[in-house]
């Protein structure tokens, strides 16, 4: 009876230990993709990068088939050295797309100040509710199918604006989003925190798309509400 207590007690041990590690190397590999997608951002406003502009429909397309094509390529590869340059290239491809809504940041008189708020924002935002997932211990991996079920509708709702470019649906969209994605921060640290994902690449990509859309949403609404020009 001892011997299976014990057992039982460290096999509950080591799982918690390797809990552990993967939210650790996730945190780690995390903060590691912020370097080239800042590098990728700077280079596209150093460049003017304008990512198809003059076919915004061809332009989308295109960035989810590469950013698609990438994500394919990380998780075949997820458990080798290539899983992790791939999710690097990834970040810096990101982070050229990002560079287009900071060109138009930067346009504003306030731009320099809109982008800190929308990333301290984005900080903030991921700190309140990553330490929520870790330290609670409370599984919130129910929320997958309503959050996958949010997404496609905030995926949709983007499409349909492509063509209609009406300015309140686009706020409606971002409102949504930094919700949805706010909340897929939660699931998907307590995935990890539940032993759901056991991979930390495969944690970092979900968990860096999370805050890439809250960012960026984040940044949409700073820019409709407080923007100022010259």
């Amino acid at each position: 009876m001892n011997t299976n207590f014990e057992m039982a007690r460290q096999n509950s041990s080591e799982i918690a230990l390797e809990q552990n590690r993967v939210l650790r190397n996730t945190y780690m590999l995390l903060g590691l993709s912020m370097i080239p997608t800042v590098l990728g951002a700077l280079a596209g406003i150093q460049m003017g990068f304008s990512f198809l502009a003059g076919s915004p429909m061809m332009s989308f397309l295109l960035f989810l088939g590469i950013a698609w094509g990438f994500m394919w390529g990380i998780e075949k590869n997820k458990n080798s050295g290539l899983g992790v340059a791939l999710l690097l290239g990834f970040t810096f491809f990101m982070g050229l797309m990002l560079s287009r809504i900071l060109q138009v940041a930067l346009g504003f008189s306030n731009g320099g100040s809109m982008i800190a708020l929308a990333a301290g924002g984005t900080g903030a935002i991921f700190f309140t509710l990553s330490s929520i997932a870790a330290v609670s211990k409370r599984d919130f991996t129910g929320m997958g199918k309503f959050l996958f079920a949010g997404m496609i509708l905030i995926l949709l709702a983007a499409v349909a604006n492509i063509f209609f470019q009406i300015p309140a649906l686009s706020l409606t969209i971002a409102v949504a989003a930094v919700g949805i994605f706010s909340a897929y921060i939660l699931y998907d640290i307590s995935r990890i925190v539940q032993g759901g994902e056991t991979n930390y690449v495969s944690a970092t990509l979900a968990v860096y798309l999370d805050i890439y859309n809250v960012f960026v949403s984040l940044l949409q609404l700073i820019m409709a509400f407080t923007g100022e020009r010259d």
